[in-house]
């Protein structure tokens, strides 16, 4: 998703919750990083690997002038052989310490049962260990509680998992926030978005 359609769907989500939560969420990460100088660490689930948002991180940390935003890419599959970048392992959170940040992300229902047993395990160490632990996705469980701040997306939201990763990673390379719209209907946006996305591009000549 490009700035356009972010901006597009930050139109069509004025007056909702969801534009104050993901900027209050990507407020808390953006001053954990910043003011600790770094040490972002972002892992998903076994089933599920943010490597999308890794991405998104990677260039509004170069787009805002904000290092600290690029984060190591925790992975639970990650081998010797595999490009660096792609290289580190869950035993990373084994290491974490204070003045670090880790940012765990799991779709709803994922972090229960015991494939996601040393994940936990891995993020309460961290959290002992002094880290900053911040929770996207699930709305209740072990993560959540354990987590410094959460951002719930249960199953039923207006707006998925990927979506809000967007929103999260866009506001947290702002520098200024954007002035507040007047209230409209939300149908009447989600309405508006949909015609601007599914548009044909304008003909050049």
């Amino acid at each position: 998703m490009d700035a356009v359609r972010v901006a597009l769907l930050r139109d069509v989500l004025a007056g909702t919750e969801w534009l104050g939560a993901t900027r209050h969420f990507a407020g808390t990460l953006r001053g954990s990083v910043v003011s600790h100088g770094g040490g972002l660490l972002l892992v998903g689930t076994p089933r599920y690997e943010p490597w999308h948002l890794a991405a998104h991180l990677v260039d509004e940390a170069a787009w805002s002038g904000t290092p600290e935003l690029a984060p190591t890419l925790v992975r639970h599959g990650a081998r010797p052989s595999d490009p660096a970048h792609l290289a580190v392992g869950l035993g990373r959170l084994e290491a974490a310490r204070r003045g670090e940040t880790l940012l765990v992300v799991a779709p709803p229902g994922e972090t229960a049962g015991e494939a996601s047993a040393p994940l936990l395990e891995r993020v309460c160490g961290a959290r002992r260990a002094g880290a900053t632990v911040l929770s996207l996705g699930p709305g209740e469980g072990e993560l959540p509680a354990m987590a410094h701040e959460a951002l719930p997306v249960p199953d039923g939201s207006e707006l998925d998992l990927d979506t809000v990763q967007h929103l999260v990673s866009a506001a947290a390379g702002e520098n200024v926030l954007p002035a507040r719209r007047g209230p409209r209907r939300f149908r009447d946006r989600l309405s508006r978005l949909a015609d601007l996305l599914t548009a044909p591009p304008p003909t050049r000549w």
